[in-house]
C-alpha cells in the first residue's frame, strides 16, 4: 500500500538537501573566453556573473573599467529575465499535473530564481 507521510517525508528531505546544494553554487566558479583570450569571463554556480575582463588593445584604455561593468549589468539582466520567463514556462507545463504541495518549489530544480 502507499505510505503518503513516508512519500511526504522523502520529498521534504530531498527539497532540503536540494536547498544545500542551490546555497552552495555560489562557490562554484568557472572561466570562459572568446577572442583568442582577449576578452575574459567569470560566473558562479547561480549563473551570475562576477567578472568579465576585455584586453586593453581592444579599446582606450580609460573606458576598460566602465566597459567591464557595463558588460556584466547586461549579461546579468538578461540571464534573470530568461530566469523569470523559464520559470512561467514551467509553471505552465506543470500546472495540473503535479500537485500544488505548500513549500515545494520545483522550479528551483531546473535552475529558476538561482
Amino acid at each position: 500500500m502507499f505510505d503518503m507521510m513516508n512519500m511526504f517525508g522523502k520529498v521534504k528531505e530531498m527539497q532540503s538537501q536540494l536547498q544545500k546544494v542551490k546555497e552552495n553554487m555560489v562557490n562554484i566558479t568557472a572561466d570562459g573566453e572568446a577572442g583568442a583570450g582577449m576578452v575574459r569571463a567569470t560566473v558562479n554556480g547561480h549563473h551570475k556573473v562576477l567578472k568579465i575582463e576585455i584586453d586593453k588593445d581592444l579599446v582606450k584604455p580609460e573606458e576598460v573599467e566602465m566597459l567591464q561593468d557595463l558588460c556584466v549589468a547586461a549579461v546579468n539582466k538578461a540571464m534573470q529575465a530568461v530566469g523569470e520567463k523559464s520559470k512561467d514556462e514551467m509553471k505552465k507545463a506543470t500546472e495540473g499535473i503535479l500537485p500544488n504541495i505548500p513549500g515545494l518549489d520545483l522550479g528551483s530544480l531546473f535552475g529558476a530564481n538561482a
